[in-house]
Order: structure tokens, then C-alpha cells, then sequence
């Protein structure tokens, strides 16, 4: 299969459900609606994370789900839970109000790094599966913890690169690829913490099946140049990772052979 035709097949699954972009975006932050629709367009993304409580769910005034493609599977997520039972009332309503089962599922410990509450998350992972939810979670990179929570059931599980909102890229590159390489099955998506293309090139190169970002494409100056760079960023890196990389040597190396060299 040549490399245009690997690239047009790739894909990735979360519940049976096949995706062939490996970005999930966001709807915060951005400047006005049309500028998120331009960033969307260009993101060439299939699925979008909503903040459940952010928007009038009863449609009774203008948000951005109003300016949504509709061909985009909508994610809820539950941002500003700081429980794991506030995080379940959160995703029944979720689930009422936009008929989905699908819950990003958030649950913050600490309100200055918004770092995840892993235990709590862990505990209302466990009820929401039960409920029938496709859970994806949002922890910290913890590999013991990403066990814990493919065996309550969630779909996919979703480690920080970095703190929500810093676009610091991947602090700790190691968790990951020992995630990776410990849950070879599990599908991973990189989440929170990437700036710029680059770090979602790492993220990809690390072995993750896909990156959500929101903040990044957001805040950029030109916010549907940073979608577009992202969408390319991601494949060149989910390309790379296919590919296997060289190993890295102390020494020089030379691109020419010495064998056969005229004298």
C-alpha cells in the first residue's frame, strides 16, 4: 500500500465507532463563532468536546452548538466538576439534553493547576459505565491509573500532556511512551497541554492514537492556520510512529557507506 493510500485508511476506533482524524477540537475560548467555524473547517476533525456546563441546554438562547457541523459527533464533557457525583449529574443531564451516551469525563482536584482528582474520576467511571455512558477520562499520566480505568470499562482513556490551558507540550514523554507500550490495545488520547504543532507531532510520535486540544487553536492569532498546521502536525506524526523512527547513536554515523567507494 503506498504511503497516500496508508494515509486515507488510517484509522482509529473508540466504542466500534471508526475515526479517520486523529484531532479532537474544542468550542471555548475562541473569538467569535465564525472564527471557530473557520478553525473547525480547516481542523479537518470529525468530533468535538462541548463543556455541558457552558451552554443553555434547553436551546433557550444562542450558543455555539447553534454553529456546530452537524457532521460533527458532539462529546460532552464535564469541565468545572469538582466530585465524582457532581460529574455523574452532569453527564445523566449531558445525555438528556443532547441524546448521546458519550461523556468526556473530567472530575479537578485542585482549582490552580486544575489537575484531575484521579480517585474521584476512577469512582464515577465506574457508575457512569454501569449507566451504559461511553466514558472517556481525563487523568493524570499515570499508568497504574489508566489500568484502573480500562478495567471499569471506559472506551479510551486520556492522559495530560500538560496542565489544561498551558501549552507547555508533553512534560513527561516517558509516562506515555511506557503507556503505550504497556496497554498495547487501549486506545490513548493525548489531552490538555499541547501548544503548538510541534508538541502534537511528539504526542504522535509517542504512540497516541489522537490528540484533543482546544486552547491552542483557540488563542492563535490565526486560529484556522494553527487547525490546519494541527491537522498536518498529527499526521506527520501518526506517519512517523507507523514508520519506526532510527535509533538514536552517541556516534556519527555516515549516510554514505565506505564499502564500494571508488580510489
Amino acid at each position: 500500500m503506498s504511503t497516500a493510500a496508508a494515509v486515507l485508511t488510517d484509522h482509529f476506533q473508540i466504542a466500534g465507532q471508526p475515526f479517520h482524524s486523529r484531532l479532537i477540537i474544542g468550542t471555548g475560548k475562541y473569538r467569535s463563532h465564525d472564527d471557530m467555524k473557520l478553525a473547525h473547517r480547516a481542523s479537518g476533525a470529525e468530533m468535538v468536546t462541548v463543556a455541558v456546563r457552558r451552554v443553555p441546554l434547553d436551546r433557550s438562547s444562542e450558543s455555539f452548538l447553534d454553529h456546530l457541523d452537524p457532521a460533527l459527533r458532539i462529546l460532552p464533557n464535564t469541565a468545572g466538576c469538582y466530585s465524582a457525583d457532581e460529574a455523574v449529574r452532569t453527564a445523566r443531564l449531558a445525555r438528556e439534553a443532547l441524546s448521546t451516551e458519550w461523556i468526556k469525563l473530567e472530575v479537578i482536584g485542585d482549582q490552580t493547576t486544575l489537575f484531575p482528582d484521579n480517585e474521584q474520576t476512577l469512582d464515577a467511571a465506574r457508575i457512569l459505565v454501569k449507566e451504559g455512558f461511553i466514558v472517556l477520562p481525563y487523568f493524570t499520566d499515570d499508568l497504574i491509573v489508566a489500568k484502573k480505568l480500562l478495567d471499569a470499562g471506559c472506551a479510551a482513556v486520556m492522559p495530560l500532556a500538560a496542565p489544561i490551558g498551558s501549552g507547555l507540550g508533553v512534560q513527561n514523554p516517558t509516562n506515555l511512551r511506557i503507556m503505550r507500550e504497556q496497554l498495547p490495545d487501549a486506545t490513548i488520547i493525548v489531552d490538555a497541554g499541547v501548544g503548538t504543532a510541534s508538541d502534537a507531532t511528539i504526542a504522535m510520535e509517542l504512540g497516541a492514537d489522537a490528540v484533543l486540544m482546544n486552547t491552542a487553536i483557540a488563542e492563535a492569532a490565526d486560529s484556522a492556520k494553527m487547525a490546519k498546521a494541527m491537522n498536518l502536525a498529527i499526521q506527520a506524526g501518526r506517519l512517523a510512529y507507523v514508520a519506526g523512527r532510527m535509533q538514536k547513536r552517541l556516534y556519527a554515523s555516515a549516510s554514505s557507506p565506505i564499502a564500494g567507494v571508488v580510489r
